[in-house]
């Protein structure tokens, strides 16, 4: 009975050890700095606790993902929030700007940072509703 309850127990810790990291999906729109940097800080931090982390920028936070992209740098660390954005993406984060952006924005492919992309609608429609993924809007 004891080797039966301490198998069990140690499957229930090997599963809970080796589960899925926590999913999430950041939508960034705001064209304020503050707005954008705390998401983005948010989306390290997120990293920095085991999730995987998606952001989704449209509107004039589409900007972030060009590769000119520079502005104020934020206090206290004195970062942007394009290089916060970055800083994400280095560690795994992946990044789309919306649909819309390219089209209504006058920019192109070609002026996004490597690795960026227009997201498609039905495949982000289909992430945003998958039942364990954490989604925030800024």
């Amino acid at each position: 009975m004891k080797k039966s309850l301490f198998a069990a127990a140690s499957l229930l810790a090997f599963s809970a050890a080796h589960a899925d990291p926590q999913a999430a999906t950041i939508i960034l729109n705001s064209a304020s700095p503050m707005t954008q940097g705390i998401a983005l800080v948010l989306a390290n931090q997120m990293q920095g606790q085991g999730a995987q982390v998606q952001v989704l920028l449209c509107d004039k936070a589409g900007d972030l993902a060009l590769k000119e992209a520079g502005g104020d740098k934020l206090k206290p660390q004195d970062v942007t929030p394009a290089q916060l954005l970055d800083g994400a993406i280095k560690k795994g984060a992946t990044a789309n700007v919306c649909a819309l952006y390219l089209p209504n924005s006058g920019n192109t492919p070609d002026k996004l940072k490597d690795g960026i992309t227009p997201a498609k609608p039905d495949a982000m429609a289909r992430t945003v509703l998958e039942a364990q993924r954490k989604v925030l809007v800024f």
